[in-house]
């Protein structure tokens, strides 16, 4: 299988924060957010795989700012790794100055999604190639939030997790 670059996966969703999708303070709803964000990551992870693909975890989520009501916002998603059937995606989300059309980054998010077959056993997939200086430090990270999310989960011993260790010896 030949390795892919991240660009290759980018999924892009924009669209307007309407009433029905705000809280009583007429801000976009946490978990309208968190539904859309899983959206594009699905695309951006069959993008990449090309296979059926499933969300395993949602491993982070920043709600740095309110995205008010009639906001245009912009979910961009993108695969970071690709381990042997799993990859992260991750995501950044945008909104857009109703007047001037300036973007400012509103959240962020790094999910996890698995390539599976129609029996639903998981696939082995093209592995990642990182191209821009931000594509490279997502991937080299990667694995050290895998590591700690298996530790965590307990699916891995902390004396196994060597990009851990690496931080602090």
């Amino acid at each position: 299988m030949e390795a892919k670059t991240p660009s290759e996966s980018q999924a892009i969703l924009t669209d307007l924060v309407l009433p029905s999708e705000t809280n009583p303070l007429n801000n976009l709803f946490g978990g309208e957010l968190l539904a859309r964000m899983d959206r594009a990551a699905s695309i951006a992870a069959r993008r990449h795989s090309r296979r059926i693909v499933v969300t395993a975890s949602v491993n982070h989520v920043a709600f740095n700012r309110a995205i008010p009501l009639g906001s245009v916002v912009t979910v961009e998603a993108k695969v970071s790794r690709a381990f042997t059937s799993s990859m992260e995606i991750f995501i950044d989300v945008w909104t857009e100055d109703r007047e001037s059309g300036a973007r400012a980054k509103a959240n962020e998010a790094i999910y996890t999604f698995v390539a599976v077959d129609e029996t639903g056993r998981p696939v082995a997939i093209p592995k990642i190639k990182p191209e821009t200086a931000l594509e490279k430090e997502r991937y080299e990270a990667a694995l050290r939030r895998k590591q700690l999310s298996l530790v965590l989960a307990g699916k891995m011993e902390p004396k196994d997790a060597s990009e851990l260790k690496a931080l602090f010896t």
